[in-house]
């Protein structure tokens, strides 16, 4: 018998069926792992654009805002009502303190009314009654000089925000720093 030489091509033995059924298991499980570090990727990766819920929001010019004492805006966008009373702008959250319901404005009581469990609220989210802990959540609020982008005026702890008397100014919420209401009791 001859022995195999260099020119002649050797026979691979063909794939049984256990070794196809453990290759076709692991591709199938590489595609898995594939899939979910993609998924776990794009979800990890912040997604706040100006205009969205979480970002900076530009809710207009100062001329645009509502008159003093006039019913809230709601821009339900972004889960929020802008309110401008005597103290100034502000910008709440449009989220129940209580269990998380979404509130809406009374134009009767001139107040906000939850309609789950009756909490209520004055226009600038202070506690009035009901089983809310603490009155409403606010946004930081920032006055922008249309021109130059310079921070004009902000309200960092929630407070309300003083307009200037610039009327092209641009109001800015930002909807990424939520400022927890004031518990009562």
């Amino acid at each position: 018998m001859a022995k195999n030489t260099p020119n002649t091509p050797e026979e691979k033995p063909a794939i049984n069926r256990r070794e196809f059924l453990n290759l076709a298991w692991l591709a199938s499980l590489g595609f898995f792992l594939v899939d979910i570090a993609g998924v776990t990727y794009l979800f990890s990766m912040p997604r706040f654009k100006e205009g969205e819920f979480g970002g900076t929001f530009t809710v207009g010019k100062v001329s645009e805002l509502p008159e003093k004492g006039s019913a809230p805006v709601n821009i339900p966008k972004v889960k929020m009502w802008i309110s401008n009373t005597d103290a100034g702008v502000m910008a709440l959250y449009k989220v129940c303190t209580h269990l998380g319901c979404l509130y809406n404005w009374n134009d009767q009581e001139f107040k906000f009314i939850c309609p789950c469990h009756g909490s209520q609220f004055q226009a600038d989210g202070d506690y009035i009654q009901g089983p809310a802990p603490r009155s409403l959540d606010r946004f930081v609020v920032q006055v922008v000089d249309p021109n130059t982008d310079e921070v004009l005026a902000e309200a960092q702890e929630g407070v309300p925000l003083a307009i200037p008397n610039n009327p092209d100014a641009i109001i800015r919420v930002d909807t990424g720093q939520r400022i927890k209401g004031q518990q009562h009791g």
